[in-house]
């Protein structure tokens, strides 16, 4: 086993550990990852569409989707770039962000191309690279408190209300 290999193990985060860091589900994890693989085979596909021209600004934003779907492809499945010996400490690097933070990052990544040209080849390939950004970015917004919590804080609400409505007509009277 070599020095690297070693070092991969030690620094391999806890499983457990990142799941509780960010409050996501297994089952929404595994979808944000299978968006950002399918988001990757998207920008690929389109951006290698969008070089097929004279236009140079469609080159510049096919350019930049492939970019998108390397990056994608290295954040959220470095198995499939196991040839890059950095790949897997990008991952876990990519790992340790907040949801908020990769939200920010595959939205803003996806709208760049769709700025620079704005044809149906940017806007349907960057679509699922964007929808990545936005799941990460509900998954941001933590969980959805429960009925009774709502309930609890509609009741407390209304009755202040009610004191203020009474408050102001006593002072009115």
């Amino acid at each position: 086993m070599s020095s690297q290999d070693e070092q991969f193990q030690a620094a391999a985060p806890d499983p457990a550990a990142s799941s509780a860091d960010d409050g996501m589900t297994w089952w929404y994890r595994w979808l944000c990852r299978i968006a950002g693989v399918i988001g990757g085979v998207s920008c690929a596909f389109a951006g290698l569409w969008n070089c097929v021209t004279i236009n140079p600004l469609n080159i510049a934003a096919g350019v930049w989707m492939m970019l998108n779907a390397f990056v994608l492809f290295l954040c959220e499945a470095p198995f499939c770039c196991q040839f890059i010996e950095f790949a897997n400490a990008v991952s876990m690097r990519a790992d340790k962000l907040r949801p908020w933070q990769k939200a920010a990052f595959y939205c803003g990544m996806a709208v760049f191309p769709v700025m620079l040209s704005l044809t149906l080849t940017t806007l349907f390939g960057n679509a699922i690279a964007f929808a990545t950004g936005v799941l990460y970015g509900l998954s941001a917004l933590g969980k959805k408190g429960d009925a009774i919590s709502y309930a609890r804080i509609h009741q407390q609400q209304k009755q202040m209300d009610e004191e203020k409505l009474t408050g102001a007509l006593e002072g009115q009277a």
